[in-house]
């Protein structure tokens, strides 16, 4: 497979790298670019080691809509979990960068395109130009019957208030500009076109030169404060498949880690995939999507 994803490298060592999906309208996350990304950091990893690392997006619409969940519902239950599991291990090669990263969202970011984004060590993002529509930034699979896939649960609650990363996680629900939660964002621009030089000035004020074995999630340093978090908004929760899915991954990421806790969003998604919610709420998403 020829590397298809378009990548520069600026005199200062700065690499940025723009996700795309020529065969769409929009940026998805299906297996093609999946394949894109492992291409692109093989290549990456066998030269000079960046300075810093920007992940961008061809889209002038959206940052990433999401994985694609048509192909990822045609996937036996073994093959989805292969799929998710090279989408992890795509993700993960960000934080093990010898750089700082950080992702430029220009627009909506949704399920894994937010995932992906907050592998990054920073997040910086644009004001809708004029006359666009606010667009969403979260993870809405439990508004599907599902969970997050690819670490929404581990990440999300490291970076904004853990009560309310964990409601949105479980209840789906996805915020719109200027209402994104405190702590998401390093930055907000005013303009797309102010995004480059933001990232670049973000990357240089937070140097690193060391991998990191996970991206910023739930540790140490902060599993007391998600703990309670948790607790706090536990009763709250919907008391169905998917929010208790997510309630689940969140327990096992406090107790064992990121790895397990990633581990457990897949065979969880695997098998909530198969309820009666999901089947239902999927089969409606796809017929309103053939539709339109």
């Amino acid at each position: 497979m020829d590397l298809q994803l378009k990548s520069e490298r600026d005199a200062e060592g700065i690499v940025t790298l723009w996700l795309d999906s020529p065969h769409r309208s929009v940026v998805v996350l299906d297996g093609w670019l999946l394949d894109q990304l492992h291409l692109f950091f093989d290549r990456l990893e066998a030269g000079e080691p960046p300075a810093g690392f920007v992940l961008a997006s061809a889209g002038d619409r959206v940052f990433v809509a999401g994985a694609d969940l048509a192909e990822i519902d045609a996937l036996p239950d073994d093959q989805l979990h292969a799929y998710l599991t090279e989408g992890a291990e795509a993700f993960a090669r960000i934080s093990a960068l010898p750089c700082p990263s950080v992702a430029a969202v220009n627009g909506a970011a949704l399920g894994g395109g937010l995932e992906i984004a907050m592998h990054c060590d920073g997040l910086i993002a644009s004001q809708p130009g004029e006359g666009a529509k606010p667009y969403r930034v979260g993870l809405p699979e439990a508004g599907l019957g599902l969970c997050p896939g690819w670490g929404g649960t581990q990440m999300l609650p490291a970076r904004i208030d853990p009560a309310e990363a964990i409601a949105f996680a479980a209840t789906g629900a996805t915020p719109v500009l200027p209402d994104f939660p405190a702590g998401l964002f390093d930055e907000i621009v005013v303009d797309a076109t102010d995004l480059p030089e933001a990232a670049r000035r973000w990357l240089k004020s937070n140097p690193r030169t060391e991998p990191r074995s996970t991206p910023r999630c739930m540790d140490r340093s902060n599993c007391d404060e998600i703990r309670e978090g948790l607790e706090a908004v536990r009763e709250s929760l919907p008391d169905v498949p998917a929010a208790n899915a997510v309630i689940e991954a969140v327990e096992i990421g406090l107790a064992d880690g990121f790895s397990a806790g990633i581990a457990a969003e897949r065979r969880l998604l695997v098998s909530l995939r198969h309820t009666k919610i999901a089947r239902t709420k999927l089969q409606a998403f796809f017929g309103k999507n053939k539709k339109s």
